[in-house]
């Protein structure tokens, strides 16, 4: 397969692009962003393999880079697209509502280039799901076209938006909604993004309700298997709607960069759990955050080596190997989803701050976290040691929580 490269020529591709941060801080002057497209071009093969998004979607990278970073800037895209991506994901309030102007400047700076990617933004409809048909306007400003591939509700979830949006994406409102932002031609998929403990439920809201064309969802490899939201999943997939994971590497921070048996394979440990969400036939496209040129040379690379999926003693072994690091995220478990309906204590969304302020310096997490009301920030009546002990993942909530009372409070 053409797209596909060899071990041997990964290696050297990824040794040449460690050294480029480095370049990039010390000689801006001297770095050119189309130069290093040629060569990034012609070592790695074009664009990187695709997969179908859902029923109603094209033909995908199985790889989209998010646009919270703070490397993100228009030679930064350029790199990723001289890697192969072609998925861009970007909302209104990432970087300080930054990130979608500087899509905007690289698509001013490539213009051709508009009909080749799929760009996604999303917003934050409190009063309702008809309220997207004022934003995607603004959206559409911001990001510097005349239309968007993908238009999300950000992050749907009772806390935000309340109790009823549980039923948003089987409404006839939100129906409506979908039906003319895309005969309106401004939206050609529309959807939501979601990391709340209630995420089976908005599945099978939006299996049931048969509109939603794409959902972004909080995913990792190792959910148990018949469980809550495998079966969602099985009924969004079998409903035709497009499934992008997210926060999938959110457990890999402490994990070794290498094993002997993925050595074997040609992978580090981080391709390897890349390779483990893409072996769900389920999933369409990982969303990472790709904080460096190494994470996009090495993210990259794993989606050209992905050929077919990985044996379950492979699974078992990442699954084991993630568990005994240090994590700030549950991996995904039937305990934490049943304690989200039971308490209104946003244990989940804090764990989440935590993890974007220590793993990606993010400062905006203690706003986030602010936000919260107070009275889903206390934790004076909820027993977090027997949260913990109640996860499957041992995820070490009391912890967690000090944490971010230190952090952010």
């Amino acid at each position: 397969m053409k797209e596909e490269i060899s071990n041997t020529s990964r290696r050297s591709f990824l040794k040449t692009t460690m050294t480029l941060p480095v370049a990039l801080a010390a000689a801006p002057s001297l770095f050119s962003a189309k130069a290093f497209a040629d060569t990034a071009a012609a070592t790695t093969g074009g664009v990187l393999p695709r997969r179908q998004l859902g029923k109603t979607g094209p033909q995908v990278t199985m790889l989209c880079m998010g646009g919270m970073m703070a490397a993100l800037s228009p030679d930064y895209i350029d790199i990723a697209w001289s890697m192969g991506i072609r998925y861009f994901d970007t909302a209104d309030c990432y970087i300080h509502g930054q990130s979608e102007k500087i899509f905007a400047q690289w698509l001013a700076k490539y213009p051709e280039r508009r009909k080749d990617i799929f760009l996604v933004s999303k917003d934050h409809p409190h009063q309702g799901p008809e309220q997207l048909l004022e934003m995607v306007d603004r959206r559409l400003a911001a990001c510097g076209t005349t239309y968007l591939d993908a238009f999300y509700i950000h992050g749907l979830g009772p806390r935000e938006y309340g109790e009823g949006s549980l039923e948003w994406p089987k409404s006839d409102a939100y129906r409506k909604v979908a039906e003319q932002l895309k005969s309106s031609g401004k939206v050609k998929m529309v959807g939501f993004s979601c990391h709340d403990g209630r995420l089976p439920d908005y599945l099978n809201a939006a299996a049931e309700g048969k509109f939603i064309d794409i959902i972004m969802l909080a995913y990792n490899p190792f959910y148990p298997k018949g469980g809550p939201l495998d079966k969602a999943l099985d009924a969004a997939h079998a409903a035709g709607i497009g499934l992008v994971a997210m926060k999938t590497m959110r457990s890999t921070k402490d994990v070794p960069k290498r094993l002997p048996e993925f050595d074997k394979l040609g992978l580090t440990t981080h391709q390897a759990v890349l390779h483990a969400a893409w072996s769900d036939p389920r999933i369409s496209v990982i969303c990472n955050m790709l904080d460096n040129v190494d994470q996009i040379a090495s993210s990259s690379a794993a989606a050209r080596s992905y050929k077919e999926p990985l044996k379950l003693a492979h699974m078992e072994l990442l699954q084991e190997t993630l568990l005994a690091g240090r994590r700030t995220m549950c991996t995904g478990c039937p305990a934490c989803e049943a304690a989200s309906k039971e308490t209104d204590f946003a244990f989940h969304d804090i764990a989440r701050f935590v993890t974007y302020y220590e793993q990606d310096g993010n400062t905006d997490a203690r706003a986030y976290y602010q936000a919260l009301p107070a009275a889903v920030r206390d934790a004076s009546s909820v027993d977090l040691a027997a949260l913990r002990d109640a996860c499957h993942a041992k995820t070490n909530y009391p912890e967690i929580v000090r944490r971010a009372e230190r952090y952010f409070a």
